[in-house]
């Protein structure tokens, strides 16, 4: 009885080594070699890149939709912008009843600082069309890591661009929408006043006409709500509608 104990835990350990032999070592993930992507300058035409230094695939489908949106011909108004116009996308009951008449096109893409917007409108998305009004609104994406004098110098060259480009239309320039909950302390939205500041003086009150509305989001005391902006930054169905009835009588004006 001893010995047949003794044979068993001998083959147990011979079957036991011979799995440990056969069992292949753990294979370590290759590390992913780090993209060190160029720095962009806010006034320079440049394609959005994501963290692999590839095209961001999501700005270049929306690119090319846009582009075939502007080769139809159709479009009347340009809406121009980021994640902020682009949300216009999910109001669109708002969008419809405030801008519907006028034959519009939403150009808005998420993430989109004013380098992208300006290869966006040199790349295809104002050709074929001749819109009578295009609505700008461009820069906050651009506030974490670019100087106000900077993210202004690009919303001017896209200004100058849109002007060569297309020469009738009327160009509703919007000062850039405060973020941040509080008034104070918020450098963030600091930085975009000055923004602001600098590109208002691109108002001629004949083919650009800058307005400001970034007032009518906030409380009296400067704060914002998350029933207007829910992250302080995007805005809710309330926020566009204060948007559509800010703009509405001067989009009127402008696609006379």
């Amino acid at each position: 009885m001893k010995k047949s104990t003794l044979t068993l835990a001998t083959v147990f350990l011979i079957a036991t080594g011979l799995q440990a032999e056969t069992t292949p070592p753990a294979i370590k993930p290759v590390a992913k070699p780090i993209v060190v992507l160029p720095p962009q300058a806010p006034d320079i035409a440049a394609e959005k890149f994501g963290a692999d230094g590839k095209v961001n695939p999501g700005f270049k489908a929306a690119h090319e939709r846009f582009v075939k949106i502007a080769q139809e011909g159709q479009a009347k108004l340009i809406f121009l912008g980021d994640s902020i116009t682009a949300g216009w996308g999910g109001k669109k009951d708002i969008w419809d009843k405030a801008f519907g008449p006028y034959k519009p096109a939403n150009f808005g893409i998420g993430g989109d600082r004013t380098q992208h917007v300006l290869w966006r409108i040199t790349n295809g998305e104002l050709d074929g069309i001749k819109p009578k009004a295009v609505v700008l609104m461009i820069g906050t994406n651009n506030s974490g890591s670019d100087p106000a004098d900077g993210i202004a110098k690009g919303v001017t060259v896209i200004v100058e661009t849109i002007r060569a480009k297309q020469p009738q239309a009327k160009i509703l320039l919007l000062a850039v929408f405060p973020r941040g909950e509080k008034a104070a302390p918020n450098p963030g939205r600091n930085k975009l006043k000055q923004v602001n500041a600098i590109i208002a003086k691109l108002h001629d009150g004949q083919n650009i006409h800058f307005l400001d509305i970034g007032e009518k989001f906030l409380k009296p005391d400067g704060s914002l709500t998350k029933d207007i902006m829910p992250d302080f930054l995007h805005l809710s169905a309330a926020g566009y509608q204060i948007w559509a009835d800010a703009i509405g009588p001067k989009v009127a004006e402008l696609m006379k």
